[in-house]
């Protein structure tokens, strides 16, 4: 499996694929008894495949489909279940709990017909999901330059889940998963902070191990929770409804859109109505200035565009033979900043908002025509690089077989509007990732809700920051969804705290991204079955996605032997326990420090801002005393909080004397 980093393509909804049981893994243990084909009187759930690893010491759930009202009996490790088919043809049994071991062939049966899965193993199983940092591929973390492993792992396996977005929750993944078992040659696309966490504890623990990872890089928490949760928010209820009718009508879900985003153009750009003339196929554009566009518009050396905050219209044409244009599917026109809306023919086809994601917009039947057929593309942009930035090679129109018909290199164009850098953005369509409402945990957590899994492991936040007041409700709801939703209601979670990102600032200030980290730590804290996993000493002010995951993922392996595995450890970083006013001074306390806390490079701790009420804040000193720090003369009148770590990409230099660094927070001062 080639493994995509920074999944740039918008998928389409519904689509459905299969695969057949059977494919083989890098690095797998030989198998005296080869599996058999997936045959279609009886198959697995696409989440079952050769080499995969189930979870112990509960019981197994498995599942499948067959012909209706069918008896199909399932094997395991000399364990029998048998399971009815309703009249859909689902069935599903539930296995007795298992010990550690394997591996083992499972079998269904039905029909006289038997389809197998082979070198299964039991032992435990890890989800980790989130966006880019837990889709980083362990081949670009530091240090992977040497070799990750040297021989196959057998007792050490990974799934990556693809990227998938649906209207609805699916009760199957869109094709076999392709469980592989560890070693030189596979690992290296293999989720690097999964990777890490899971194999620090197999080591550990000496069992069959195996790790799960449903990623996608650039989302927001929005699209992992449930319709049936997010729905609970008035805030996103009408949304919600929009992508249902996605579901059950794409037409009328295209014209609530189309019409949301004309409302929104309307109201905020005055020449955009009268502008909608330049989108109809008759329009004479043979006045307009040409071009190739191969950058941002920003970047064409054109005086009047090289600093142009706003709107550019481009339009080109491509003629299609009748069975291409009885074949073509999607418009393909690659990443375009910031704002776009797409005409084929002079019907709007659909429209984005994310500058990095590469636009695919389905087309309705009989849209094109043999012969010439005219394309429109209005794009907006403010303080960035401008319009389309792709290659011409990504722009076409893709054909059922999978081909491109490209557009051609050549564009007409014209400047339309100048918008203010501060205008309210325009959000993208409510089913499009990577700001969806519940499309991936329609796609990519829903069909594997039966699995059993020991812990959930989540990365994700920064296209969030800025939210923080938002995320404080959302990141619990997340897990209290996905414990009901895989039937745990303890399921551990462990949560990764945002890395340092950013512009470093030498005078105290207003920070999305501290403010997320607070709230990640204050929701760890207060569920008994999570721990936080600090990555701030960690980061890289300059790289969104520092490639140092293996102190991740180990920190991650910590916080399981902590909360899950139950092992005398702390399982995250110091954190202020208290902060109390000791005359001039501020006075905080740290617990799970291991020993007390110091201060690297120095015996000034950094980092710490004492604030008024009116957030007036200003670096205070530190000093480390035993397991507190005292910051000499913090306590001036007036000051009312204490905030450390608190930028975006900070220096700090306190840790506990179990080498872990100092958690961020913002704490009131009694």
């Amino acid at each position: 499996m080639v493994r995509r980093f920074h999944a740039f393509t918008i998928f389409a909804l519904g689509s459905v694929a299969t695969m057949a049981i059977g494919v083989p893994a890098t690095d797998a243990r030989p198998q005296t008894e080869p599996a058999a084909p997936q045959q279609i009187s009886v198959r697995f759930a696409n989440i079952f495949a050769d080499h995969a690893v189930l979870q112990r010491d509960r019981p197994i759930r498995i599942w499948g489909s067959a012909a209706p009202e069918e008896i199909v009996t399932v094997r395991l490790n000399n364990a029998i279940a048998n399971a009815r088919t309703d009249r859909d043809g689902h069935w599903q049994v539930s296995l007795p709990a298992m010990e550690a071991g394997g591996p083992y062939m499972l079998t269904a049966m039905a029909d006289g017909v038997t389809s197998r899965i082979s070198d299964v193993m039991i032992g435990d199983v890890y989800l980790c999901s989130g966006q880019s940092n837990m889709e980083f591929p362990a081949k670009l973390s530091t240090g992977a330059w040497g070799g990750l492993e040297q021989a196959p792992r057998p007792d050490l396996r990974f799934a990556i889940i693809p990227n998938r977005s649906e209207a609805t929750a699916q009760s199957d993944l869109a094709k076999r998963a392709d469980w592989q078992v560890v070693g030189p040659a596979s690992v290296g696309e293999a989720s690097a902070v999964c990777y890490y966490m899971a194999s620090a504890l197999q080591k550990r623990l000496g069992i069959p191990v195996g790790f799960v990872s449903a990623d996608w890089g650039g989302t927001t928490i929005q699209s992992w929770i449930s319709t049936t949760a997010l729905s609970n928010l008035d805030k996103y209820r009408e949304g919600e409804r929009i992508v249902a009718l996605m579901a059950t009508d794409p037409t009328a879900a295209r014209k609530a859109e189309q019409a949301r985003r004309d409302r929104w153009w309307n109201a905020n750009i005055p020449s955009a109505r009268a502008h909608l003339a330049w989108a109809a196929p008759g329009f004479d554009d043979s006045g307009w200035p040409t071009v190739v566009p191969k950058s941002g518009w920003t970047r064409w050396g054109q005086p009047d565009l090289a600093g142009f905050n706003g709107v550019l219209w481009y339009r080109t044409s491509v003629d299609l033979t009748a069975e291409q244009a009885a074949a073509g599917q999607k418009i393909e026109l690659g990443p375009i900043d910031t704002v776009d809306d797409v005409w084929v023919n002079g019907q709007w086809v659909g429209g984005g908002g994310v500058e990095w994601m590469w636009r695919s917009y389905a087309l309705p039947g009989a849209l094109l025509r043999e012969g010439r057929n005219t394309i429109a593309v209005r794009a907006l942009s403010r303080g960035k690089e401008g319009g389309m930035t792709g290659l011409p090679d990504n722009r076409g129109i893709r054909l059922t077989d999978d081909t491109l018909v490209p557009l051609g290199p050549g564009w007409r164009y014209q400047r339309g509007a100048s918008v203010p850098s501060d205008l309210k953005p325009l959000t993208p369509p409510p089913w499009e990732p990577p700001q969806s409402l519940s499309t991936l945990y329609n796609g990519m957590i829903a069909p594997i809700a039966g699995y059993g899994f020991r812990l959930a492991a989540w990365y994700q936040g920064e296209s969030n920051a800025g939210e923080a007041g938002e995320y404080a409700t959302l990141l619990p709801m997340l897990m209290a969804d996905w414990r009901k939703q895989f039937d745990s209601p303890d399921l551990p979670f462990l949560i990764v705290q945002l890395s340092s990102f950013g512009k470093p600032t030498a005078t105290p200030e207003q920070s999305g991204w501290a403010e997320l980290r607070d709230v990640q730590a204050k929701v760890a804290r207060a569920d008994p079955h999570a721990a936080l996993a600090t990555s701030i000493d960690h980061g890289d002010p300059g790289d969104v996605h520092p490639p140092q995951k293996k102190v991740v993922g180990e920190r991650l392996a910590r916080a399981a032997r902590a909360i899950v595995y139950g092992e005398n450890v702390t399982p995250s970083g110091p954190y202020a326990a208290d902060i109390r006013r000791d005359g001039d001074d501020l006075m905080v306390r740290f617990a799970d420090s291991d020993g007390g806390m110091q201060s690297y490079s120095g015996n000034v701790a950094t980092g710490f801002q004492a604030c008024d009420i009116g957030n007036d804040c200003r670096y205070v000193a530190g000093t480390v005393e035993g397991d507190s720090v005292r910051l000499s003369g913090a306590n001036r009148p007036g000051v009312v909080k204490l905030r450390y770590g608190w930028s975006d990409a900070p220096f700090l230099n306190l840790f506990g004397k179990n080498g872990l660094p100092a958690i961020p927070f913002e704490r009131a001062i009694d």
